[in-house]
């Protein structure tokens, strides 16, 4: 079910999502369920190469049908996070062809951990942005002006904070993309009505006593 009958449809728009070893499976999921229903729109799996690349638990594998340079002009470029964009950092790949994309993109965007790449990529030089939170000073070497706000749009560059903001990223891309009523329309459609039954989504929130924990179990993940 498409909630498009009375937007106009555009011939297509390439959505490009690019991923690597160990991403985060939502950074990626989450606003794919939101811009894949945009009029038109067209969305491609890209790697190093074709085929299975496994998530950050290496639980689950998504298929990549292309390489990053199969798809050197999207509209939309979506770059999300994980425990694997630390090993990315010097990765001239796909940092060269996150540059060479930007160029022509009309929307470059990050969940996550994926600014870290944008910011690899010179992409966030002098722009204000966001991360999860455990890497809000790593982003800042960058010469990003990280903040902790949960979407950061900046002209055509937009950056979501950790995890489950790539939804609400995606939404607000939906409309500037299709207009407000549209991205109403998908938001009932996926349902996405949060109600969490704990009240600790964030630093500020949850405490220094369980923001330790996390510190110290993603320490262990890396």
């Amino acid at each position: 079910m498409q909630p498009s009958a009375r937007v106009a449809t555009i011939p297509h728009m390439d959505i490009a999502i690019p991923m690597y070893d160990r991403f985060t499976a939502l950074d990626a999921i989450g606003p794919y369920e939101v811009l894949s229903r945009l009029p038109g729109a067209r969305v491609s799996w890209l790697a190093h190469e074709p085929g299975l690349v496994r998530t950050d638990n290496h639980m689950l594998a998504l298929e990549a049908t292309a390489a990053f340079e199969d798809l050197p002009t999207p509209e939309v470029i979506v770059v999300p996070g994980g425990v694997g964009t630390r090993a990315l950092l010097d990765d001239e790949r796909l940092l060269g062809w996150l540059r060479t994309a930007h160029v022509s993109s009309t929307w470059t965007t990050s969940v996550c951990t994926g600014s870290l790449l944008l910011g690899a990529a010179g992409i966030l030089d002098g722009l204000r942005a966001t991360t999860h939170w455990l890497e809000l000073e790593t982003l800042a070497r960058f010469g990003a002006q990280p903040t902790s706000e949960r979407v950061v749009p900046q002209g055509r560059v937009v950056t979501a904070a950790g995890v489950s903001s790539g939804i609400d990223m995606a939404l607000w891309l939906a409309g500037q993309i299709a207009g407000e009523q549209f991205a109403r329309a998908v938001q009932l459609l996926i349902e996405y009505d949060p109600q969490p039954p704990y009240d600790c989504g964030s630093t500020a929130k949850a405490g220094p006593e369980l923001t330790a924990m996390v510190r110290e179990r993603v320490a262990e993940l890396r």
